[in-house]
């Protein structure tokens, strides 16, 4: 075991106090802002960056799911990592690097190198959120874990309330090179205050074993399976030798690597884990709930850019509000963590998430402003009470050696699921509006009579007439793509009604305190 020179302080360090405790937890959380701001900034700017760039808005999407699927691999190996390096170190040197890949994504030239930076960007930026998280859970006294969680979340719900609006702006003003380059002066500021304040507080180092075989395993599966679900329209589906090829590939990766990882002395992810109920269940409820409203957040401002005519900075003024009830709840939900049942208050939000989709799913293409503003405002209650309470349930219980592995694997689980939930959802919106559009074309003929009048009201030379189909096909497309929304709305108001009855698998929260006094600390 290697230590510090000189006497190395005693670990688990004492909780920090006053302005130190209060500078600890702003210069942790400014890192999981930047972090967090990098999603919600680029999801407005896709089409432009698209189209500057010449590739459809669905291949611009890459930028996003790219960066969430390299960074949802790296996070498994934030424990292995920690215990490497230390903590404290391993959290600057990923804010450093997170940094200079941002600035190098807004020097990308064209779509490949941009991907191929944010997938350089999301694997160093993975170690980031677990480790702001064990370090702040530290800082604070084990009774403040809860309140502590809460401080850590406002700053990550600030981050998609001023995203998307600075995120527009800067794309309408500016350049979208520039969403990348205001990462440098904060990365800057988060990782020098980070390692000020925290260079004495360094865990002890041990020499692991690198479980090669395992990670090699989960960047095959994990790697395919995106390119499974980010290609295979464009590719027709199992249609495609390459589908099926990469599609069986990431089956049997999978299934390897559940085995191997569950057998190895050392494994890159600690499936054991898993064997905790309280774990397994608030982790598959964060997951699917993550990725369905991740896959939202994603949708609602192509669909806003492409087929309603906004701008991307009134995009990003109408998905921006999302935030805003989520930083008043958070603070109260913190507080009270421990004197209610986490159960409660993911009912609460998952109930809230239904709402707000069955709102949406009764859009229809002649909706202002204010009534898609609405369920993005009410949307925000929800996520106060969805995030706290179920990482709390999560990480109770855990021995503090592990809390850098179950936070990382938590969150790889989260982060992984919002890249899948983006994929899925941004091509079940194609292909059910491309069923829709069928639909419609069929009620256009010519006993259609407001196509007829549209028709006959031309002028009669053909160019003319080709306008106006050209025109009502517009008009179907945009039809089609708004009930394709409304049934993607629909669907994801019913899973989170369903992912309801999974929050009540675990076990109460006065039970688990009860139980076990070694809560996460």
């Amino acid at each position: 075991m290697r230590q510090s020179p000189s006497t190395p302080p005693p670990y688990p360090p004492p909780p920090l106090q006053g302005w130190r405790l209060i500078a600890g937890t702003i210069a942790l959380s400014t890192a999981t802002f930047m972090n967090v701001l990098d999603v919600s900034i680029a999801n407005v700017s896709i089409p432009a960056i698209a189209g500057d760039l010449g590739v459809s808005p669905n291949q611009g999407t890459w930028v996003i799911t790219s960066f969430a699927v390299a960074n949802g691999i790296s996070l498994p190996l934030t424990g292995w990592l920690a215990q490497r390096i230390g903590p404290v170190r391993l959290f600057v040197i990923s804010v450093l690097l997170f940094t200079l890949v941002s600035w190098l994504c807004g020097l990308a030239p064209n779509i490949q190198s941009l991907i191929a930076m944010r997938i350089l960007q999301g694997a160093v930026a993975g170690p980031m959120i677990p480790l702001s998280q064990t370090l702040l859970l530290g800082s604070y006294r084990r009774e403040s874990s809860g309140l502590a969680l809460a401080m850590w979340s406002i700053t990550s719900l600030v981050a998609p309330v001023v995203g998307p609006v600075l995120g527009g702006w800067i794309t309408d003003n500016i350049h979208w090179a520039w969403i990348f380059y205001i990462n440098i002066p904060v990365g800057l500021f988060a990782a020098s205050a980070s390692w000020w304040l925290y260079r004495t507080r360094e865990a002890p180092t041990r020499k692991l074993p690198v479980d090669l075989v395992g990670l090699c395993l989960l960047v095959l599966w994990i790697g395919c399976f995106q390119i499974v679900l980010d290609k295979g329209k464009e590719l027709d589906w199992f249609e495609s030798p390459t589908i099926i090829l990469l599609a069986v590939t990431a089956a049997v990766g999978f299934c390897f690597f559940l085995i191997w990882e569950l057998t190895d002395e050392h494994p890159i992810v600690d499936l054991r884990l898993f064997a905790r109920r309280n774990f397994w269940a608030a982790t598959l409820t964060i997951s699917v709930g993550y990725g369905a409203f991740f896959g939202n957040l994603v949708l609602v401002p192509l669909w806003l850019q492409q087929y309603m005519g906004y701008t991307p900075t009134l995009a990003g003024i109408v998905t921006a509000p999302v935030g805003i009830l989520a930083i008043i709840i958070s603070p109260w939900v913190g507080k009270n963590i421990t004197r209610y049942d986490a159960r409660w208050f993911a009912t609460f939000g998952f109930a809230t998430f239904a709402v707000v989709l069955w709102m949406r799913s009764r859009f229809n293409t002649e909706a202002d402003f204010m009534t898609i503003v609405w369920p993005t405002v009410l949307q925000g209650a929800a996520i106060g009470t969805f995030f706290i309470p179920l990482f709390n349930l999560a990480l109770q219980g855990i021995p503090p050696e592990k809390i850098s592995s179950a936070s990382g694997l938590l969150n790889f689980m989260r982060i992984t699921a919002g890249a899948f939930g983006a994929s899925v959802i941004t091509t079940m919106w194609d292909n059910r509006a491309a069923a829709h559009h069928v639909h419609l074309v069929e009620q256009i003929d010519g006993t259609n009579r407001a196509a007829s009048s549209f028709l006959t009201a031309l002028p009669h030379p053909a160019w003319a007439e080709a306008q106006g189909l050209a025109q009502i096909n517009r008009l179907i497309n945009q039809q089609a793509y708004m009930l394709s929304a409304n049934d993607i709305f629909a669907a994801c108001a019913l899973l989170f009604i369903a992912l309801i009855g999974v929050v009540w698998l675990a076990r109460p929260e006065r039970m688990v305190a009860s139980a076990d006094t070694g809560g996460a600390h």
